[in-house]
């Protein structure tokens, strides 16, 4: 056996591991731990069997051409360790042959055993390991290679690669004379490539292998580093003390708990991770499952979920769930308005871009010995949106996760919520509460502040509560991909070039939207300005015009766009949050005076910083039915009575310097009712099905949403709960669904 032993301890980029923690307790109380401590401890034992200490080594795996060979010996003088070559310092040593002739002896399929079973008789230790290209297609010696290392991905745009293999003219690509393109060849590596890597570094268009190299080293830095990540609570108040230990949370943790144990909600403790431009210009021509594989491997550490897991969670959730091969698509609407479809998946409307992805993250975070209840409260989308995601999960995940949806009874529209209760699965139910959608999100708020209710359930049950509303940051953070995604695509389709800036124009109730494309802007898209549309629900309008967000004598009103109504902005802590400098102090004053006063005002500092990136504006119910209309007549565009806010509040605020992009929120399909008084259609009074078809007739664009037409021809015949407005209710059918479904 080839065995090469490392030239130097890889201490420059390493850190000595914790010492353990020693805590004695029974069978049963170790099933219930605090999520920090059972984290931690699952943390360290990953630290030890992963970290680079000793005799790991760093591998560089990537196709043909992808500079492995070069960035492995920069990566070696830098460290001063051994650097190795699997083709010329393997292969070729133990064949007494070079590559390309072994290839031509034996063929492809020989040839890739052969050299597996070369690179399963080689050991080495704190040494950089350049594989060959086609390494990665066989398994056993990916297996022995990963035991003692960390698989670093070099991901080269395939442009870049094709165009070095021309140049280099290479003739050892297994593959390579089969007839197939290289381009088929490479594009079919890829699925090996992402099966295998620990870390990706992307490569841009044009980066130098030094600039490689670096990344490469970061990139195993924050890999070994598994606590350099974590979450705060927007009421975290520092502590004077600057050597006191901060009460934070992993990402693991934080998408398990939802909401933080002080009321306020997680966010990072650090910024934003932030891409160059020439990484955002490699992004242009990706897929939306490309483009979100890298942005969530930015801001998931591998410790929480492995990046090749991660990948394989994204290519789930958007492979095959929606109507629309690009996810996301943006539509040119006219002039320089631009709508940004987010309706494409199964239920029609924008939540599903987070929630076929949020249960699959969720269901990997969660320790295998407890049952999960996950209470979500919606005002109309949401509800379907997280039943339908989390009937996804597989047969295991589903028997321990269960769903809870609270809706006000008469608060969403008749199609949302046959939808919702038409949604229910074996493992989700819906529930109608007689009251507002902020009665029902303020009551799940309280149940998870509820200590007492909290620990019998998880006592007496087995099972801990959770959310799976944009106050939970693992349903929030793939909402991200698609501000990012959009822009991706303007500059693709030649409206814009990379940089120039547009605006943004959502309809807003809750305020998780806008967050997200702030925080898109944060990670180097050039957003300029948000425009916050409301609807005659405006306290966002108001507050962002004025800093005073008031409650007071304000009622809720029952809209044509019932996704945004809502008074109470879960996600508006977040961004206060962010724009008091992390200021736990007066977040949690603030948030504490709304509940008690009704209403808060912030200081003219923090109004002037709020308006140099905010702008908004809110819409009448005759001017959203109006919008629908005359872009119908304009276009032949039917928009959704969310969108038409939108739309109405773009055409007043923007000013015509830079493009807008519009969210579309939802499939105008599920406010059949409105639309058709929008267009002045007499039959309204029919069943959802008739009105929906009649509608489909219409040849307009966007087309029927097939999966939502399905859905009509089972809706009448669904049964669901309904209760009185009362915690203490909600609570008490909450303990019956575990004690049914648990127990």
């Amino acid at each position: 056996m080839l065995h090469f032993t490392r030239c130097q301890h890889l201490k420059q980029i390493t850190q000595k591991c914790c010492s353990g923690i020693h805590v004695k307790t029974d069978k049963f109380a170790w099933l219930f731990l605090s999520r920090t401590f059972a984290l931690a401890e699952l943390r360290k034992s990953w630290h030890s069997t992963h970290s680079l200490v000793g005799d790991k080594n760093i591998i560089l795996m990537g196709p043909p051409g992808a500079g492995k060979t070069t960035v492995g010996r920069i990566i070696g003088q830098k460290l001063g360790c051994c650097v190795i070559d699997v083709d010329d310092d393997i292969l070729e040593k133990t064949w007494n042959m070079s590559v390309s002739e072994k290839l031509q002896d034996v063929g492809n399929e020989q040839f890739l055993e052969e050299e597996g079973k070369a690179v399963l008789n080689f050991s080495a230790s704190g040494s950089v390991i350049s594989l060959t290209g086609s390494n990665p297609m066989h398994d056993a010696s990916m297996w022995h290679l990963k035991k003692n290392g960390i698989i670093v991905y070099l991901d080269v745009p395939l442009v870049d690669i094709i165009g070095r293999l021309k140049l280099m003219k290479i003739d050892r690509i297994v593959g390579q004379n089969s007839g197939t393109s290289m381009k088929d060849l490479l594009k079919f590596r890829r699925q090996y490539y992402k099966k295998w890597y620990d870390a990706r570094v992307f490569c841009e268009s044009g980066a130098s292998p030094e600039e490689v190299a670096d990344k490469v080293l970061n990139a195993v830095k924050r890999y070994q580093d598994v606590d350099s990540e974590t979450f705060i609570s927007t009421r975290h108040i520092w502590p004077k003390d600057c050597e006191q230990k901060v009460s934070a949370k992993f990402f693991s943790e934080a998408v398990i708990e939802g909401l933080a144990s002080d009321g306020g909600l997680f966010v990072p403790e650090k910024e934003f991770p932030k891409l160059s431009c020439g990484e955002w210009k490699s992004l242009v021509g990706a897929t939306y499952i490309e483009r979100a594989q890298i942005l969530l491997e930015r801001c998931i550490h591998p410790a929480d979920i492995p990046a090749a897991k991660l990948g394989e969670m994204i290519e789930t959730a958007y492979g095959e769930n929606f109507a629309c091969s690009k996810v996301a698509p943006v539509r040119h609407l006219s002039g320089n308005q631009f709508i940004l479809e987010l309706f494409h998946g199964p239920t029609g409307s924008f939540k599903d871009l987070s929630l076929q992805l949020m249960p699959h993250i969720f269901a990997h975070c969660i320790p295998p010995s407890c049952n999960y209840m996950i209470l979500v409260a919606t005002s109309g989308d949401t509800g379907s949106a997280v039943l339908n995601g989390f009937s996804h999960l597989n047969k295991n995940d589903k028997e321990r996760i269960a769903v809870v949806t609270f809706f006000p009874e008469n608060g969403v529209s008749d199609f949302q919520k046959a939808q919702i209760i038409g949604s229910q699965r074996e493992n989700g139910w819906a529930v109608g509460v007689e009251s507002d959608f902020d009665f029902c999100q303020t009551a799940i708020k309280r149940i998870f502040k509820d200590s007492d209710f909290t620990g019998f359930l998880t006592v007496e049950y087995g099972t801990i509560l959770s959310s799976a509303n944009s106050i939970n940051w693992g349903r929030l953070l793939p909402q991200v991909v698609y501000h990012a995604s959009a822009y991706l695509d303007l500059v693709n389709q030649g409206f814009i070039s990379f940089g120039s800036p547009v605006d943004v124009c959502i309809p807003t109730g809750n305020f998780g939207n806008i967050l997200a494309a702030v925080y898109a802007k944060m990670m180097g898209i050039p957003i300029r300005k948000f425009i916050c549309a409301s609807n005659q629900n405006h306290v966002l309008t108001d507050f962002i015009k004025t800093g005073h967000y008031d409650l007071r004598e304000r009622k809720l009103a029952q809209t044509f766009s019932p996704s945004i109504d809502i008074l109470k902005s879960s996600n508006l802590e977040r961004h206060l949050h962010l724009m008091a400098n992390r200021d736990g102090q007066l977040v949690t004053k603030l948030f504490n005076q709304l509940e008690n006063q009704h209403h808060f005002q912030i200081e003219e500092i923090l109004v002037e910083k709020l308006q140099q990136d905010f702008v908004a504006d809110w819409c009448s119910e005759g001017e959203c039915l109006a919008a629908i209309n005359s872009t119908y007549n304009a276009s032949g565009y039917i928009l959704d009575p969310h969108t038409a806010v939108a739309k109405v509040v773009a055409d007043r605020m923007q000013d015509k310097i830079c493009p807008v992009i519009i969210s579309s929120t939802a499939h105008y399909s599920k406010f059949a009712p409105a639309i058709m008084q929008a267009l002045k259609i007499k039959e309204i009074n029919q069943t959802s099905s008739s009105q929906l078809y009649l509608l489909g007739s219409y040849n307009a664009l966007p087309p029927p949403h097939g999966a939502l037409l399905e859905r009509t021809k089972q809706l009448e015949k669904m049964e669901y709960q309904l209760c009185a407005a009362d915690v203490n209710v909600l609570k008490s059918h909450v303990e019956k669904r575990i004690q049914n479904q648990f127990i």
